[in-house]
């Protein structure tokens, strides 16, 4: 079995590792056992392959691997809003009026009570429908809805 073979076996052994882990890491030693490959299909000796399969290798990790992570790893996409997160968004109702100048409100959202300011810092009576803008400990910036 010719040198170039071996490469290309490791090659694609790392290639099928890479499907069973995460973190497209794997696929970089498999870039550079090509490009060992390509050096022992050219002629050159093992050690000028092992220098290429090192070299490749970690040109992919530097340059080719941030760039598959962006690819397949877009931040939003496929991300699900889980604990305070999912929290941001949505619609509640105001149980007690919110007021700017005494700190005091509060807005019910699912069956839950939150502690409430007004993100204009505008009062916000009873009844009046909000959407939550930001979470800050267990208190919740939010906007009126209805005029």
């Amino acid at each position: 079995m010719e040198m170039w073979h071996i490469w290309l076996i490791v090659a694609l052994v790392f290639f099928i590792l890479e499907i069973f882990t995460t973190g497209i890491a794997v696929i970089c030693f498999s870039f550079g056992a090509i490009g060992s490959c390509i050096a022992a299909l050219c002629g050159g000796n093992i050690n000028w392959q092992v220098i290429i399969f090192a070299i490749v290798t970690l040109l992919s990790f530097i340059f080719i691997r941030p760039m598959l992570i962006k690819l397949f790893y877009k931040k939003g996409k496929n991300e699900i809003k889980t604990n305070a997160d999912a929290l941001i968004g949505r619609k509640g109702i105001v149980s007690e009026a919110i007021n700017p100048a005494t700190g005091e409100g509060r807005v019910k959202v699912d069956g839950d009570d939150w502690k409430a300011v007004s993100a204009d810092e505008q009062p916000i009576e009873m009844g009046a429908r909000v959407e939550i803008l930001k979470l800050d400990s267990v208190i919740v910036t939010v906007k009126r809805l209805d005029a």
